[in-house]
């Protein structure tokens, strides 16, 4: 039986269809290597295909999912080389926004920032991943907000949906939240001081943590990922 979701008309139903599964496929309650059927899908969503169809293309275009004629759509096995391009140009991007957040962000912004760490506690605390995930990404997007922005974080969400999975593979052990907000902390109190190079050092050694938990992970989950 479909469940009826409830659409909201301010965001097209493909996008509305296409955030909810990269969310599937980023915590991974659908599973690296899987077959997405537009059928079940466009059955799930009670849609036609053609949202479903359009849903998928961005899928691919996010590197989530592989699109084979004839064969059929894949979610797509975690790359490791893909996790560390992404990472790359994410600190790239990063590291120059919080450099300028730290001169110019507007004490509100800066209120705005510590209230986010303050949710992040509290999902950290309810042991809710998928919430402290999107809080994650929220403290992100408000300091390229904070310089108004916003196409950093825009161009950052875009590449690093195979990052995301590894992300949330990790919050369990590896890189457990409190360890997280740790770090965000810190990048936090740099931009209170406005202290450009301690922020910058700040994200590039939270933004370079991935790398160091993708090896136990890929042990741990063999199967989900391409050869290491």
């Amino acid at each position: 039986m479909s469940i009826a979701y409830n659409f909201t008309a301010c965001e097209p139903v493909n996008q509305q269809i296409y955030r909810l599964l990269r969310q599937d496929i980023v915590t991974c309650a659908i599973h690296p290597g899987s077959l997405l059927s537009e059928k079940e899908v466009s059955s799930r969503f009670n849609v036609s295909r053609q949202p479903v169809r359009e849903a998928f293309i961005k899928l691919a275009e996010s590197g989530l999912v592989q699109i084979l004629p004839q064969r059929g759509t894949f979610v797509r096995k975690i790359s490791a080389r893909q996790v560390a391009d992404g990472r790359f140009i994410r600190e790239a991007v990063e590291s120059a926004v919080v450099r300028r957040a730290a001169r110019e962000a507007s004490p509100q912004a800066l209120n705005q920032l510590a209230h986010n760490l303050e949710l992040q506690q509290l999902a950290a605390a309810r042991q809710d991943s998928q919430r402290f995930l999107l809080l994650d990404d929220e403290f992100h997007r408000l300091i390229a907000q904070s310089i108004h922005c916003e196409l950093a974080w825009e161009t950052v969400e875009n590449i690093k949906a195979t990052m995301d999975r590894v992300r949330f593979l990790t919050l369990s052990e590896v890189s457990p939240p409190h360890s997280l907000i740790q770090q965000h902390e810190k990048i936090y109190q740099a931009l209170l001081a406005r202290d450009v190079d301690a922020a910058e050092q700040a994200i590039q050694t939270h933004l370079q943590a991935i790398i160091f938990s993708i090896t136990p992970v890929a042990e741990r989950n063999a199967s989900w990922f391409d050869e290491f």
